[in-house]
């Protein structure tokens, strides 16, 4: 599947009636990453509770690239007053680790191995959404890597990225 997938409402809060919690296995071991993604785009599978806490959301996603949003608040401030580099950390993990997420085919999972976050400006709790995208660089058999900015409301850039995920069938 090749067509970009977008989230049906344009917000970076997860809608209230979306399920929240781990994919169940059984289902997802015969769905491809990109069937997965379309899926959780379409609440038919459940969020990671994770998007709540760091108030994120996937917005897009087509074969090998994804983006989220996110809207950070007070409650992901460091002690300076801007946004916690932890905040910065989940949302590039998130967005890259999908990245590769829809490279897989079906009975496929993967695992962060390395992330690597470069902050090259704060980034303010000021209630305006940022965004994040990620590009798959390389998939192999067993290992995939994917890089990938996160900008402001302005566009300007807050941080790059990069992660290694492990590729493994489930059950193996």
């Amino acid at each position: 599947m090749s067509d970009t997938l977008t989230a049906p409402k344009d917000t970076t809060r997860i809608p209230d009636a979306h399920p929240l919690g781990a994919l169940p296995l059984d289902q997802i071991a015969k769905m491809s990453g990109m069937d997965i993604m379309q899926a959780m785009l379409n609440s038919q599978l459940p969020a990671p509770p994770i998007m709540v806490t760091m108030d994120i959301l996937m917005s897009e996603a087509e074969k090998g690239r994804v983006v989220f949003t996110g809207t950070p608040g007070r409650n992901h401030m460091n002690p300076q007053g801007t946004v916690h580099g932890g905040w910065l950390s989940t949302i590039l993990d998130s967005t890259l680790s999908c990245a590769v997420h829809t490279e897989l085919e079906p009975g496929e999972f993967y695992t962060t191995t390395t992330l690597n976050v470069n902050m090259v400006r704060p980034l303010m709790p000021n209630g305006k959404q940022a965004i994040c995208e990620g590009r798959v660089v390389h998939r192999g058999r067993r290992l995939a890597t994917a890089e990938g900015t996160l900008v402001d409301h302005n566009g300007k850039m807050i941080a790059h990225g990069s992660v290694s995920c492990m590729i493994t069938r489930i059950g193996a």
